[in-house]
């Protein structure tokens, strides 16, 4: 089976890549580096040429509320209309829990609007939301930090490792399309201030973070029902020491 993923060489889309290869399918992995470019359309029409599905794991190159808007809806209807002229079966999409519960964050209301697309596309779908992946804590206390304090929000939040949302993401692939959303959640919820203060104790980052109920993430305040999934996510199986285990191995 021919699949393409959009954003095929980030985070999750070169260990997606990784893992559908393994299995024997044809896999493109598409982005600006290999011609392929969802702004301006370029190469769209080449990649998808004979692909039964695609995977969008591609991500703005700017978090600044109207430019993350506008990438996620040219994007969006650049590749949905290419994708309806080459025939796509089946389109899949990564977003992120609690995008609908969180109106006051751009990025979140771009998320919902590449979301809506999805579904106005005529074209079967199915919307994985994951919750944050451990591999940006250091980039959420980089986001927060102030001289050397970070300040962030003591609501909870249940991260997943990036290995876990790869295998969802290819077991999605070569499953039929729900047309409706699945969410992914690490094992436990923990509180997002404690868990990045355990984070950069690990890393023997001197910074102390300060619990703050009314610190922001991406643009807005968060309750303890914000970032954690509803009823009967799917669960990934690595705890946050055993990720950082993982990844203390691979940076040594």
């Amino acid at each position: 089976m021919k699949i393409v993923i959009i954003g095929g060489t980030g985070l999750i889309g070169s260990k997606t890549v990784e893992r559908l290869r393994k299995k024997g399918h044809e896999v493109i992995a598409a982005s600006p580096n290999s011609g392929v470019n969802t702004i301006t359309g370029e190469g769209l029409a080449e990649a998808l040429a004979g692909a039964q599905v695609v995977l969008d794991l591609a991500n703005s190159p700017s978090f600044e509320d109207k430019a993350v808007l506008e990438f996620f809806e040219t994007s969006g209807r650049n590749l949905l209309a290419a994708e309806a002229k080459a025939g796509v079966k089946h389109h899949i999409a990564l977003s992120i829990v609690g995008t609908e519960r969180l109106p006051n964050s751009g990025y979140l209301r771009a998320k919902m609007a590449q979301e809506k697309l999805i579904k106005q596309s005529g074209i079967p779908y199915t919307i994985v939301r994951s919750t944050q992946f451990f591999e940006f804590l250091g980039g959420i206390a980089q986001s927060a930090t102030v001289g050397d304090t970070v300040p962030l929000p003591s609501a909870y939040f249940q991260p997943i490792a990036s290995d876990d949302v790869a295998d969802v993401m290819a077991d999605v692939a070569l499953s039929a399309p729900i047309n409706g959303m699945i969410e992914i959640a690490g094992p436990e919820p923990v509180r997002m201030s404690d868990l990045v203060a355990r984070y950069l104790k690990a890393t023997n980052d001197p910074r102390k973070v300060i619990a703050d109920p009314h610190a922001r993430y991406f643009g807005t305040e968060l309750d303890d029902r914000s970032l954690v999934p509803g009823d009967n996510p799917r669960i990934g199986a690595k705890r946050f020491e055993d990720w950082f285990s993982q990844a203390s191995l691979q940076r040594h």
